[in-house]
């Protein structure tokens, strides 16, 4: 049965049924595949024929995981990495080389960064930041070789966002690549294809698998934007293992209800704190107060998990207040099914300077709090007597 619903599609989509006729598609931990003959070994080599020919380059579990990342995002196809990074840096290999240019939201994670400065600049790739809050400026810094729009919305841990519309507008009258990272707000939230991005990224490690289970990633687009990645990966290597696709495929089962249950928490989270004495600010999409609320009401279905605060007394009131938790683990991961804090200017943002991390709105009083699954009851109680 066809379904155009989100769920039905992420529950039903399935690599095809062996002659055992299991229920749950199987794992398929083979590194290599058997050719019935000599021909049929050379066609598969040659892409004259459609198959697997080794893990490194498909799998039927990583080929299944694909296959329903695209229909629920609206992708004609994508390739699967060993984890989110991987993504970013395979995307970058594939269509970056040396003199080109590129254009990325300030606010990106810290190894995007340091992709950005200390990896990309030394083969000749030049870039500049933009603000997010200030898509006047982003038209001005188009250069002759500017190859790519890079942008991460909502941005973590800033939860920044920008009108993925005029992005995507402003990559087709320049002839640029538009790259978004997705990963805050999953397929389910938002769809940057269908709002005129070319290629969208995912770290699986997150709401993907959405338990802090195991690491993966994800490429998205048209099939000759993925070709080209495919070429590039082919031989750099940093595909998905079978295992980790299999379990991320499952967790896709999962992804709609989830992600409903971790918004609803988040957004009383955001309420609650946004009325505390202790908390100097709070950043949450969906919240009015939220400088791009409009914004985020027109292109996400819901505000996602993650709340951002800015705590009284400095990285001493961030210290104490994360040392008070008690059920909130402190980890530098997210999208848990477990409610996590962390400090992202001694952790994910550490290797930023001061001023690089004020500039994207990371205060040392600021708390990335990735809201789980657990009773809201609970979750407010446990920041509550840790502020107290």
């Amino acid at each position: 049965m066809k379904s155009e619903n989100f769920e039905t599609i992420a529950i039903r989509t399935q690599v095809e049924r062996s002659l055992h006729k299991e229920h749950s598609a199987p794992i398929y931990l083979t590194s290599s595949y058997k050719f019935d003959d000599a021909e049929e070994m050379r066609a598969l080599f040659a892409n004259e024929k459609e198959g697997n020919v080794y893990s490194r380059y498909a799998n039927p579990n990583t080929s299944e995981f694909i296959e329903k990342m695209c229909l629920l995002e609206g992708a004609e196809d994508g390739f699967a990495t060993a984890t989110g990074m991987a993504a970013i840096f395979t995307t970058f290999g594939a269509f970056l080389k040396n003199g080109d240019h590129i254009i990325s939201s300030r606010s990106v994670f810290g190894s995007t960064h340091q992709l950005l400065t200390n990896v990309f600049s030394k083969w000749g790739v030049t870039f500049d930041y933009a603000d997010l809050d200030k898509p006047e400026d982003w038209e001005g810094l188009i250069k002759p070789n500017t190859k790519m729009i890079f942008v991460e919305t909502p941005s973590n841990p800033g939860i920044d966002i920008i009108d993925l519309a005029f992005l995507g507008d402003l990559a087709q009258k320049h002839h640029q690549l538009l790259v978004v990272d997705n990963c805050f707000a999953t397929p389910y939230l938002q769809q940057p294809i269908a709002l005129g991005a070319h290629i969208s990224i995912h770290s699986a490690t997150k709401y993907i698998d959405g338990q802090g289970r195991v690491l993966g990633g994800v490429i998205l687009g048209s099939k000759d934007l993925i070709t080209e990645v495919m070429n590039f990966a082919r031989h750099s290597g940093p595909s998905l293992s079978p295992f980790n696709a299999w379990i991320l495929s499952k967790s896709l089962e999962t992804l709609a209800v989830r992600m409903d249950r971790h918004c609803e928490n988040a957004l009383k989270v955001a309420e609650y704190l946004e009325k505390h004495p202790k908390i100097k600010l709070v950043k949450y999409p969906f919240l009015p107060s939220h400088p791009q609320y409009e914004i985020a009401k027109k292109q996400m279905k819901q505000g996602g998990g993650i709340v951002t605060i800015v705590i009284e007394g400095g990285v001493e009131g961030a210290r104490k207040f994360m040392d008070g938790l008690k059920m909130f683990s402190i980890s530098a991961n997210l999208a848990d099914t477990r409610s996590i804090a962390t400090h992202p200017a001694t952790s994910t943002h550490s290797k930023l300077s001061e001023a690089e991390r004020n500039i994207v709105g990371i205060e040392q009083g600021s708390i990335r709090l990735s809201i789980g699954l657990e009773h809201i009851n609970d979750i407010l109680a446990d920041i509550d007597q840790a502020l107290s």
